[in-house]
């Protein structure tokens, strides 16, 4: 089975409950949308466990693309967790409520820290697949999409901070699966749960915002929640 969730921001008790629900085999493989980390206490902790996780597929949100400066800063001894917000880089990332991952990242070794590093670095920007008969683009979001435009012209920060328009089918054989906007925001009516229309899945249920944690499988488009 391959599953999808994203927007986790640290939240890693509703990971790990996702972790014990799943039946994620050898044959298995979960797909991450990218936003790992920031506003919640958990993300360098759950970095740490998709690291060590075989079938874990994790491609890149802007929260990561965000950290990735700073990061290598701390890891060389240039900051530490009471100047990382001299820089303006290090002042973005706290204002976008990076503080618990800088102090979490801070108390790593020196080792582990560059693990993460080069972890993040190891992120895709987007994959396509097919499951059981469907087609499938994920990432962490998508601009507003010219179905006339290849997909391997959209540019990196298009990836990390487009806004699709989710009442267009892009493809009509192709299913867009995407975190980054929080559904409730999208339509009141999917608040806390993903959104399917349209051959869109927006999957970002606002977890960190108090909002259950969405995961869906592909092979069968079957919702899951983990509060």
């Amino acid at each position: 089975m391959v599953y999808a969730v994203s927007d986790l921001h640290g939240c890693l008790g509703k990971y790990q409950r996702l972790l014990d629900a799943l039946p994620l085999g050898e044959t298995d493989t979960l797909y991450i949308l990218g936003d790992v980390i920031d506003r919640g206490a958990g993300g360098i902790e759950i970095l740490l466990d998709l690291m060590s996780r075989a079938n874990v597929k994790p491609l890149i949100g802007n929260h990561e693309s965000l950290s990735l400066g700073v990061m290598k800063r701390i890891a060389a001894g240039a900051a530490d967790e009471q100047t990382v917000g001299r820089t303006k880089a290090g002042a973005l990332w706290l204002l976008s409520d990076g503080a618990p991952t800088v102090r979490a990242f801070c108390a790593l070794s020196p080792g582990r820290q560059r693990d993460v590093i080069d972890y993040i670095e190891s992120f895709g920007i987007y994959d396509e697949l097919a499951v059981n008969g469907r087609r499938f683009h994920l990432s962490h979001t998508l601009p507003d999409y010219d179905p006339g435009r290849p997909i391997h012209d959209v540019g990196f920060l298009e990836f990390l901070y487009g806004e699709p328009d989710y009442t267009k089918v892009y493809a009509p054989d192709t299913l867009f699966v995407t975190g980054h906007t929080p559904t409730g925001l999208i339509d009141p009516a999917f608040a806390g749960r993903i959104l399917q229309k349209n051959h869109h899945i927006a999957i970002d249920c606002g977890a960190a915002f108090g909002n259950p944690l969405g995961c869906i499988c592909l092979d069968t488009l079957e919702e899951f929640y983990f509060e």
